[in-house]
This record gives C-alpha cells, sequence and structure tokens, in this order.
C-alpha cells in the first residue's frame, strides 16, 4: 500500500501557526506568509498538503477563506482541506473551489446524512472522515467536547463514507514527545479505510513505525516547523 508523507498548514489569524494540543493560546510556531509556506513544502517534494482553518474550527470565523483559495489555486498537488466544515454546502463550496479533498470532524459525528449526501454526489474519495480522539475517545467542536464513541467504533462505522480516515490523538499532538502507537494501532485495525495519522510525531523512527502499522500516511506539523524532522528525510520513507 502507498504510504504519504503530508505536511501540515495550519491557519489562524491569517498567519500559519502550529499549536500546542490544539490550544490557541499556546502557539508554538507563528509564521507571517502561509502561501509561501505552502509553496515551500510543494517545492520540497510533498505529494499532498494538509491544510485546516482553525478559526473556522475553533471559532466558526471564515476569515481565512481568501488565503484558503488562493493556496489551492496556487498549488499543483492535491489539499486536503478542514476545518469548520459542518454542511453540505460548506463542503461543497471548497471541493468546487478546487480542495481535492474535504475533511469533516463534527459533521460526520453529528450529521451522518451529511457524509451520505458527499459520497453520493462526489464520491468517498473525495472526503475525509476526520477521527480526533483524547484518550482514546472522539473529540469534537474544536477538541473542546469529549464523547463517548471510541475512535476505532467511529472508524468502523463511517468506512461506507469515505475512503480515508484522519486519526490525530489530542493527546501528543503539538508536543512533538512521540506517538501512541498502541492507539494508532487500534484504530488502523479497526476500518478498511485508508488512515492518515497526525499527532505527535516527532521523529523519522516515528514515522517509520507509523508505516509499519499499516497507515497510509502521516500528516506532520511542529516537528516540521521547529526542524526536529528533516522533510527531505521524511520523503524517503514514502511508497509511490
Amino acid at each position: 500500500m502507498s504510504f504519504l508523507v503530508i505536511p501540515a498548514l495550519d491557519l489562524k489569524g491569517k498567519r500559519c501557526v502550529q499549536l500546542v494540543g490544539g490550544d490557541p493560546s499556546k502557539k508554538l510556531v507563528e509564521l507571517e506568509d502561509p502561501i509561501a509556506v505552502a509553496e515551500h513544502w510543494q517545492k520540497l517534494g510533498a505529494r499532498r498538503l494538509h491544510l485546516v482553518d482553525l478559526d473556522a474550527a475553533i471559532e466558526g470565523s471564515r476569515i481565512n477563506r481568501p488565503l484558503v483559495e488562493e493556496i489551492i489555486s496556487r498549488l499543483s498537488i492535491p489539499v486536503q482541506f478542514g476545518g469548520g466544515i459542518r454542511s453540505v454546502e460548506e463542503a461543497k463550496r471548497f471541493l468546487e473551489l478546487g480542495a481535492a479533498k474535504v475533511i469533516l470532524g463534527t459533521a460526520a459525528l453529528e450529521e451522518p446524512r451529511v457524509l451520505r449526501t458527499l459520497a453520493e454526489e462526489y464520491g468517498r474519495e473525495r472526503i475525509i472522515v476526520a477521527l480526533d480522539a483524547k484518550d482514546g475517545y472522539v473529540v469534537i467542536r474544536g477538541w473542546r467536547e469529549k464523547t463517548q464513541r471510541r475512535a476505532s467504533e467511529a472508524a468502523r462505522e463511517f468506512a461506507s463514507y469515505t475512503s480515508e480516515m484522519l486519526f490525530t490523538n489530542v493527546n501528543v499532538e503539538g508536543r512533538m514527545r512521540g506517538v501512541d502507537l498502541d492507539a494508532v494501532k487500534e484504530v488502523v485495525n479497526a476500518s478498511p479505510a485508508k488512515v492518515i495519522v497526525s499527532g505527535g510525531i516527532s521523529s523519522l523512527d516515528d514515522i517509520k513505525n507509523v508505516r509499519d502499522l499499516g497507515a497510509f500516511g502521516v500528516v506532520i506539523g511542529s516537528a516540521l516547523y521547529t526542524g526536529k524532522i528533516d522533510f527531505r528525510e521524511a520523503l524517503k520513507l514514502e511508497k509511490p
């Protein structure tokens, strides 16, 4: 199976940021030109970009929309985009703008009909279900509300609506302390869908270990922006 190493670009206040544990008050990285950042990752050889609008996810604000549109239009590689997409109309808007895939988290959990509608109209391959988990249980609304559903259960349930899932372990997100491999294994083994792993990846060994568990890819943010992982070296771990 193919394996991708995907750089993350998180937008907040029209800037590129990396947060610790999803906390808006804890910015590990803040860069002023997100478009240049996106083009930088493409130039280095990224085969896909992970783009998230944190203002939309956390506060419901779309102040970053012009930036999102510009990034999608400028890049030749596929962009998977998420952040506050909670309706069919919102998802369609970004798919029509040129996003290769849209990422749905809260909407998938609370309004499965949104997934059904999009899958029927655009195909399962253009939808990614985001499974953000804390202590093994799915969290929604910008990671502020914890549900009673295990991420592995949700991974099984939503496999019929999507070909890919994004599993983010909030416990380790942005902390660069390594990956909880048991949590990854539980989700990867639970679903026939391709699983992309995010959260805590801080070394080439982390990438290898996730790959060897059968994941389809990794999304890396903080470790790339702080130089802890060399992106060129990470790309050598990809599988075509």
